[in-house]
């Protein structure tokens, strides 16, 4: 369920024990965990999180789940899975702050939807984005996506749900 993926820059595939430090030093990055999920996690979180990966998600072949390689190094993470916020697949991913502002963003989420829509035979998929985090909601606008609604969150902050139609 998770196929290796390539763009001209970037090899998505499986994670490998090996690649633990580097997820976590990713999830740990104050400047890239502030959006991921619900913001923030300790380091003991993060390393569940990576084995779980493993344990649950390849295991049980749930949804993909890819390592993000540039010249053979992590710089990154991403999924496309069903959810029920979004009442469809939606499409997360994260760079590490060194890729911001290089195009790379654009190259892993544009796989990613292809990867939606050829492989899973998808029509739409979905992102959800905090409201404050304009490059991603900049670059899903520059590749199509459109905001369809709004989520106000416990902590009265707001996530805006985005789709892009095949």
């Amino acid at each position: 369920m998770t196929p290796t993926l390539r763009t001209e820059r970037l090899l998505l595939e499986r994670y490998v024990p090996e690649d633990e430090e580097a997820f976590v030093a990713l999830f740990q990055d104050a400047e890239v965990s502030r959006w991921i999920g619900d913001g923030p996690s300790s380091e003991a979180e993060d390393r569940a999180l990576f084995g779980r990966v493993f344990t649950k998600v390849y295991a049980q072949d749930l949804f993909a789940v890819w390592a993000v390689r540039r010249d053979g190094l992590l710089v990154g993470h991403a999924e496309i899975k069903r959810t029920d916020a979004v009442d469809g697949h939606e499409i997360i991913y994260a760079l590490a702050p060194t890729a911001w502002g290089t195009g790379l963003g654009t190259e892993l989420a544009q796989a990613v939807i292809a990867h939606g829509f050829g492989a899973l035979g998808l029509t739409e998929v979905h992102a959800t984005v905090a409201a404050a985090n304009g490059a991603s909601l900049t670059l899903l606008g520059r590749i199509g996506f459109e905001h369809t609604r709004d989520i106000e969150e416990d902590d009265g902050s707001t996530t805006r749900v985005l789709t892009r139609r095949r």
